[in-house]
């Protein structure tokens, strides 16, 4: 039977606010993460959002080199919602995207919500499942062909 390797943990990730100069780097983390994580077609949307995210979304960055990135957004007074949150796959089973997941937890409640809501592949839910969150709706080739979607909500 194969392992899989345990990956080490980032040592000291820096999360800071996402500037267009981040955007190559982001790009190709969304591009590693393709098709596994996200349907190649999400590129241009990816895209999109980025060049107009503005306030709250974030990169980590581990020395120089962008690992991840998620955004949080305050919807209503009582629910935000967590966006485009990507790890690079050198950097999954690290415990990184715990740490995105404590941190944008954090920042919706600073910002009064009581839920996260979450639009997350078939994939990538699980990831999600782990922290409490719960399958809301799921709709089969919502994200692209094979990639499901799955709406979710976690309760903070």
């Amino acid at each position: 039977m194969r392992r899989r390797a345990r990956r080490t943990a980032v040592p000291d990730p820096v999360f800071r606010a996402f500037q267009r100069s981040d955007e190559a780097a982001c790009l190709a983390i969304f591009d590693d993460n393709c098709p596994m994580f996200f349907a190649p077609n999400e590129r241009e949307d990816y895209l999109a959002f980025i060049r107009s995210a503005g306030t709250g979304y974030e990169v980590c960055t581990e020395g120089e080199t962008t690992v991840g990135a998620y955004g949080i957004y305050s919807q209503s007074g009582q629910e935000a919602s967590l966006n485009w949150i990507l790890v690079s796959p050198h950097h999954q089973g690290s415990g990184l995207g715990s740490a995105i997941m404590t941190r944008a937890i954090a920042a919706a409640r600073q910002h009064g919500a009581s839920a996260i809501t979450i639009a997350a592949s078939h994939k990538s839910a699980p990831f999600f499942a782990r922290f409490g969150a719960n399958i809301l709706s799921e709709l089969e080739h919502g994200w692209g062909p094979d990639m499901h979607r799955v709406d979710m909500t976690l309760a903070i």
